[in-house]
């Protein structure tokens, strides 16, 4: 293998007294740093040059790779190395690992180089090179191809593998089919995760930095990454989602980044005593609104007397915003319902708030607590006049009926004392009776 250096080698032993295994290992060192010098300068100054070339695609290669190659020269130069000490010490056995071992590290170094170029090509999908006519692509779907791009390299990638390992392509693929039929009911809902995220970049229902919301569950917030088994969304309380791609197959979502306009609709009340001024409100109002620099004159504007309130006249205010800010179209809001205000204080109208009338049949006279007393304190006096004609007993009746009969709005504390007089007449009387016995 080395013959053709072998005059070399034996300069370097009789000249610097070497053995012969130690010089072929510094030769292969040797060569390994002129090679990897001569790929810096030739890859390294090629890619600028390729960037400005019409062609789009033809730096990404160069690009790829530029580490990936120099990694491999200094594998190579190591399992050279490994082959010299090899023959020195007739290693048989180490032969074919070590042919195995390079068929290995060229292909995952291949699979570092394509999975490098992927992602670069990723890029120069969304980015086209400045001067090139190619139109560049959304995000979400240049990432769909990268993935599926880079899943492609890994597949070819493992499966070269596994034959330079020695592994028959007909056992591969019947271990796949058997394989992938286990794993596919092992695996069925990372699986359904993985169609759902597919399905996510074909159908596109949304993209990476949209708002969305779900009235289904309680799911609001900016979606941040869309990946093949779960989907990131940040809330508004900045709290992370993660949300499996196979739910979106059966949630109704709401997009409202990809609305054009923000809708206004509130309602105006006006009191029922300025039924006569409500036209000329109305007309004003849909006057301002039409005028207004920041309402989309080329949507539905709607200014309508819309019912008869519980307590108030209704008015609805119905129009769209140009902008899709909501900041912007808080601001617009306020400017539009102040001058709402403004406009029904110039038709001298006011705005309603809930109230209610009572009304009254005839005149009530209120009479406070001491006056109550003393009607009562009357009311007792006649009821002892007419007990003088009475028994007792009859005569106590007769003056509770009375107070009630003229004093119905006789206080609490008044009537605890006429309780108390009661109890003493009832006690008076029975003392009677027993005298008598």
């Amino acid at each position: 293998m080395f013959d053709f250096f072998s005059p070399v080698m034996d300069w370097v032993q009789t000249t610097l007294g070497m053995p012969l295994w130690v010089a072929a290992i510094g030769l292969v060192i040797a060569l390994t740093l002129i090679v990897d010098l001569v790929s810096w300068v030739v890859i390294w100054r090629l890619g600028p040059l390729l960037e400005k070339t019409n062609n789009r695609w033809a730096d990404i290669l160069i690009k790829a790779l530029r580490r990936p190659l120099r990694l491999w020269i200094w594998l190579m130069g190591v399992t050279l190395c490994l082959t010299v000490v090899r023959y020195h010490w007739e290693i048989e056995w180490a032969e074919g690992h070590l042919t195995q071992a390079r068929a290995v590290i060229t292909l995952l170094l291949l699979a570092w180089a394509g999975l490098r170029a992927v992602k670069l090509l990723e890029k120069r999908l969304v980015f086209p090179p400045a001067g090139h006519r190619g139109k560049s692509m959304d995000a979400d779907t240049a990432s769909a191809v990268a993935k599926i791009l880079g899943a492609v390299v890994v597949v070819i990638i493992g499966l070269l593998i596994l034959t330079s390992l020695g592994v028959s392509p007909s056992g591969v693929a019947a271990f796949g089919g058997a394989g992938g039929l286990i794993i596919g009911f092992a695996a069925k809902d990372m699986l359904a995760n993985f169609l759902g995220g597919l399905m996510i970049h074909l159908d596109k229902p949304f993209r990476v930095g949209d708002w969305i919301k779900s009235p289904d569950r309680d799911i609001e917030g900016v979606v941040e990454d869309i990946g093949w088994r779960l989907t990131r969304i940040r809330t508004f309380a900045s709290r992370p989602i993660y949300i499996p791609n196979s739910a979106f197959s059966s949630l109704v979502l709401e997009n409202p980044s990809r609305m054009w306009n923000r809708r206004l609709y509130e309602t105006i009340r006006v009191r029922y005593t300025d039924i006569e001024r409500v036209s000329d409100i109305v007309k004003a109002i849909r006057s301002m609104l039409d005028a207004h620099d920041d309402v989309d004159t080329d949507e539905q504007t709607l200014v309508y007397f819309q019912s008869y309130g519980e307590h108030a006249l209704e008015l609805i205010v119905y129009a769209f915003a140009k902008t899709t800010d909501w900041a912007e179209f808080q601001s617009m809001k306020q400017d539009i319902l102040l001058r709402v205000y403004d406009i029904v204080r110039e038709h001298e109208a006011r705005l309603a708030l809930p109230a209610s009338e009572l009304h009254i049949a005839g005149p009530v006279a209120i009479t406070d607590e001491t006056s109550g007393d003393s009607v009562q304190n009357e009311a007792g006096n006649n009821d002892a006049d007419a007990g003088d004609d009475q028994n007792a007993t009859s005569g106590t009746t007769h003056s509770q009926a009375a107070s009630d009969r003229e004093a119905p709005y006789t206080s609490s504390r008044q009537r605890s004392r006429n309780a108390g007089r009661g109890e003493v007449n009832e006690a008076s009387q029975d003392h009677d009776q027993e005298s008598d016995a």
